[in-house]
């Protein structure tokens, strides 16, 4: 009996393995889109930043420094494109400490014993971080309706709006890429984030006018921060803008444009050297 066993399986050999067949990157990044989703729902406090946060800063300089600035314009409606625009920069924070956490946590050594693709990690988290940074915007806008703000222009310059916000906040989530990837903690990620980004966001034309400020090398920085060609171009779509200067900087003349150029440029910078830091970090 045993010899016949062995007889057998001899000549058919061990059960082969079957072959695994992965699934679409469109698929891939789907769920790794729906996993940052879901942690979303279970943890309902992630959202503080795009919900209280802009709520307070709205409410905070409409009311609180509205009346010290003058912008020419109303500045409440004045306002809603600077702080918009400000959210969707800090997109960054939001994919790098994400980023971070899985790494240290050992999720990413996870996706890679599986049969997906690396970039299908990345693409999803920016998504989803996208994803999240749009729920501040409308978060905002609800706000912003709120206290009297509106778009004057029509729908189809709102959309080009809302699209050139969202642009730019995919240009920044690979510096989140590139900070998440190289930084080792939550801790350092956060320091440096926001020692890097916070500042950045002040020093252009989404609170005060860059106009007025002093000295003129600090309104050189401000008007060639390509946060206020991002803000002026929402601004001029939604008729929400003041009169621009006739000695500002060029791209403040040419907003739209400068703003898509910014956020090209930006990605073919800090895409392959998030890409190659990702790589580094999660070769052995």
């Amino acid at each position: 009996m045993s010899e016949t066993i062995t007889g057998a399986m001899t000549q058919t050999g061990p059960a082969a393995r079957p072959e695994v067949t992965p699934p679409g990157l469109g698929r891939q990044v789907r769920t790794h889109v729906w996993r940052n989703v879901k942690h979303i729902r279970r943890m309902p406090e992630m959202l503080a930043d795009v919900t209280f946060q802009p709520i307070m800063f709205v409410v905070l300089f409409a009311y609180v420094f509205g009346g010290s600035i003058n912008a020419g314009v109303n500045y409440r409606e004045w306002l809603l494109p600077g702080i918009m625009a400000q959210t969707m920069t800090f997109s960054c924070f939001v994919v790098a400490v994400g980023l971070t956490n899985d790494l240290n946590k050992g999720v990413i050594d996870r996706f890679r014993s599986l049969p997906i693709s690396r970039a299908s990690v990345l693409i999803g988290r920016s998504i989803s971080s996208l994803i999240h940074s749009s729920i501040g915007i409308v978060v905002m806008a609800g706000t912003g309706l709120v206290i009297g703000w509106r778009i004057h222009e029509g729908f189809g310059k709102a959309v080009l709006g809302f699209a050139l916000l969202l642009l730019f906040g995919f240009a920044m989530i690979w510096f989140g890429i590139l900070a998440g990837s190289a930084l080792k903690s939550v801790e350092a990620v956060q320091g440096v984030m926001f020692t890097a980004v916070f500042p950045l966001t002040f020093l252009a034309d989404t609170f005060a006018p860059a106009a007025n400020m002093s000295p003129a090398w600090l309104r050189a920085i401000a008007e060639w921060n390509p946060i206020s060609s991002l803000v002026r171009a929402v601004r001029e779509l939604w008729g929400n803008g003041a009169p621009l200067a006739p000695d500002s900087a060029l791209p403040l003349h040419h907003p739209i444009e400068s703003t898509i150029l910014w956020a090209a440029a930006l990605t073919l910078i800090l895409a392959p050297l998030s890409i190659r830091a990702f790589t580094r970090r999660t070769t052995d």
